[in-house]
Parts: C-alpha cells; sequence; structure tokens
C-alpha cells in the first residue's frame, strides 16, 4: 500500500494504462503542461519531462481550445481503434460539445449496429465549492444520466478514482469521469500496482442497522462524518457509495434499505432530476415496504452557484443537513394504509 492523493491515483492509474496497452493516448488542452493529474500523477511540473520522454508527442495530444473537437475527434480516434482519455478541464466544458456526446458517441455503436465500439473516458473536474461561480461550479453527472449509452463514475476517494479509471480505459463504450476538485488533495493507502474496480459495484463503507445514508462524490465524505456523530447518540447508519451512476448498483441500496428501513441520500447535484431524485424513485418502486419513514434528500438548492464564498458553502450538503436529514427519518412515521 503507498499513501497516493486523489490526483496522484488518477494520474497512476493514466501511466499504468499507457504502460499497459500502446492504444491508450491522452488528449486535451495544454495537457503537455496541466498539472491536472494528466502528468505524473499530480506531481510538479518538473516530472512532466520523463512523462513525455516515456511515451513520447504521439500519445500525448495538446488539442485546439474547442471541447467539440476534442470530443469529436476522440470518437473519431476510438471508432479507428484508439482508447483515448479527454480531459476536458471544467465539467461546465461539457455543455459545448453536447451534440457530439449525444448525438454521436453516445449514439454511434447503436447505430452501426454494434460494429463500432467507442473506448473513451472523458474526464472533467467539478469546481464546486471554490468560488468559481455559476459558469464553473456544476455538478452535472445527473444531466447525462439521462443519455443512454454512456457510462458514468463519480470517484470519492483516491482508491477507487484510480481502479474505476483503469477499468473504464479497457472499456468498449465511452465512459464519463466526474471528479470533484474539491476532493483532489484527499489522502488515504492504496493498493501498489495496478487493479480494477468494477462499474456497477457500490461500495458500503459502514455497516448500520438503522438508516441507510447513500452518498455521491463529496455525498460520501458529509454521510461518514454524519454517520460517526450519529454513533455517538445511538443512532447506527449505514452509508454506501454507488461509485457508478450508470450502471447504478440499485441492488446493493435495496438491500441496505430492506434492513434499515430508512434512506437519506446525499447528492450534491441540484435538487430537481437528481441522482438522489432516481435513487428514491428506484426504492419507491421497489421497496415502498420496507420503508419506515419518507425518504429524505440532502442536496443543492435549484439556484446558480455564486461567488461569494459564505453564501456558496452554505447551499451542498454537508454533515449537519445529513444529521438533521437522519433526524428527521428517525421521527417520522409512514402512515398506515
Amino acid at each position: 500500500m503507498t499513501v497516493m492523493s486523489y490526483l496522484g491515483a488518477i494520474g497512476a492509474a493514466q501511466r499504468e494504462a499507457m504502460e499497459a496497452d500502446p492504444r491508450v493516448i491522452i488528449m486535451g488542452e495544454d495537457v503537455e503542461a496541466n498539472v491536472y493529474g494528466t502528468m505524473g500523477g499530480g506531481k510538479s511540473r518538473a516530472d512532466k519531462g520523463d512523462f513525455l520522454q516515456m511515451f513520447g508527442a504521439s500519445r500525448i495530444r495538446n488539442t485546439p481550445i474547442s471541447e467539440e473537437v476534442m470530443v469529436g475527434a476522440a470518437a473519431g480516434a476510438a471508432m479507428t481503434g484508439l482508447r483515448p482519455i479527454v480531459d476536458l478541464s471544467y465539467s461546465s466544458f461539457l455543455y459545448m460539445a453536447m451534440d457530439q456526446f449525444v448525438n454521436q458517441v453516445a449514439k454511434n455503436r447503436y447505430m452501426f449496429g454494434g460494429q463500432a465500439s467507442l473506448p473513451v473516458v472523458f474526464r472533467s473536474a467539478m469546481f464546486f465549492g471554490l468560488n468559481t461561480g455559476a459558469h464553473h461550479s456544476d455538478r452535472p453527472y445527473p444531466m447525462f444520466m439521462n443519455v443512454p449509452g454512456l457510462k458514468i463514475m463519480v470517484p470519492a476517494t483516491p482508491t477507487d478514482a484510480k481502479g474505476l479509471l483503469r477499468t473504464a480505459v479497457d472499456m468498449d463504450d465511452p465512459v464519463l469521469s466526474f471528479e470533484a476538485c474539491i476532493l483532489w488533495g484527499l489522502k488515504e493507502e492504496v493498493e501498489d500496482g495496478e487493479f480494477k474496480i468494477p462499474f456497477g459495484v457500490a461500495r458500503t463503507h459502514r455497516q448500520g442497522t438503522d438508516v441507510t445514508i447513500v452518498g455521491i462524490s463529496t455525498g460520501v465524505h458529509a454521510a461518514l462524518q454524519a454517520a460517526q456523530k450519529l454513533e455517538a447518540e445511538g443512532i447506527s447508519a449505514e452509508v454506501i457509495d454507488p461509485r457508478t451512476m450508470v450502471p447504478l448498483d440499485s441492488e446493493a441500496i435495496l438491500t441496505s434499505v430492506a434492513k434499515t428501513g430508512r434512506l437519506v441520500i446525499v447528492d450534491p447535484a441540484h435538487t430537481t432530476c437528481s441522482a438522489a431524485a432516481e435513487i428514491s424513485a428506484i426504492v419507491a418502486e421497489k421497496a415502498f415496504d420496507c420503508l419506515k419513514a419518507p425518504i429524505m434528500r440532502v442536496t443543492t438548492p435549484d439556484t446558480q452557484i455564486p461567488f461569494s464564498p459564505a453564501i456558496e458553502k452554505q447551499l451542498y450538503p454537508d454533515a449537519a443537513k445529513t444529521i438533521a436529514a437522519v433526524k428527521r427519518a428517525m421521527e417520522s412515521r409512514r402512515r398506515a394504509a
């Protein structure tokens, strides 16, 4: 095991993928110089030379400042045999290439009757919580959950960031990776060498009996902090991280809810049509009889993100809001039919 940051884990996964398969390339705006984890696992700019020397300019491709060009070129490269990893920087920039994502990347395998594959990973950083304003603070993974043909990962820990990314590179379908940059500096012990985490398999961070808390992205850490404090008050919370939103491990969530009878979902995206809304619907449809209380969602209000640090901080889910939601669930009783 090696202590590794979230960003370092992403860089390590990319290096290992490029070492394992000569078809893997990295594309993006100024990727030769950035330190988003593309070069040397989040190390200093001084390390970029070794990385470039190892793989060469033919496998590390700077692109024009055009998301439509990046996504379209990567799709074409994937269909002709390469396995691109595309660094799209801010997740809000994905909107610039919506036609490419929705009409080309997501649909081409179906439109060609399965004769084409699109083994491409699109990485983007969600810059919420860092006072970057409305244009740079979006958490758009719920929007792309509505597009058939795309797989979506939202890693919350260094281990999951590394293992899921290695799996994503080897898949024959397009994958969107949404990485909360507020987690970049998070460190933990990560397994040495190459390992892969399958998509569609949730991670249970903590066992519990009174309430299920499903956390997404930074919501995982809010849930874990809340669970620790709730334990001191005699409330046992089970914390689950789906890790991938498409495919979603609904069975793990349903099994947990069947045990606890209560569900709280902590999702930093906006409330309406969120991942939390989809999970709520699944549980309401398939495990309604197991519920002892209404499902609670802890999300970000349906408002644009302000520049003001003081105002922005209050919008997102945190441990205090999660604890309050759990206590409401513990005190509620579903009305008898």
